[in-house]
């Protein structure tokens, strides 16, 4: 086996609401749904490099309260994201962790020179946005 380095991987979020979450997955945040076989509630959403995020509704159960999906935005694209999804109504979440040396100013952190942002899906996902 040469490892799991090898292989695909996609990021898998419970969601109260399939229907509310593809919405916003498509129409604010770009993916595009591919079928996906099977009698779950659940859906297949790709982003442009081929990466793949996969929704299932589970109602009732809560979402966490960690980063649950990343994206990486090039350096000169990501103010254009921000300004972007701002004009779509996502709000951007505000953190002031000392410890781990992080602080937003109007929703955008400067880590290690690299800017960074969240913002919480439909589902109260916790998405990041950041330069890496």
């Amino acid at each position: 086996m040469s490892g799991l380095g090898d292989f695909p991987a996609a990021a898998v979020l419970r969601v109260e609401s399939l229907e509310r979450a593809k919405r916003f997955y498509v129409e604010v945040l770009g993916l595009k749904e591919q079928a996906i076989p099977g009698p779950a509630p659940q859906a297949m959403l790709m982003t442009g490099d081929g990466s793949a995020v996969l929704i299932y509704e589970r109602p009732g159960m809560s979402a966490p309260l960690n980063t649950t999906l990343g994206f990486s935005i090039p350096a000169d694209k990501f103010d254009d994201v921000v300004t972007e999804l701002r004009g779509k109504g996502v709000a951007f979440e505000e953190y002031d962790i000392p410890e781990m040396g992080l602080m937003t100013v109007n929703g955008v952190a400067v880590v290690d020179g690299n800017k960074a942002a969240w913002i919480k899906d439909s589902e109260g996902n916790i998405i990041s946005l950041a330069v890496m």
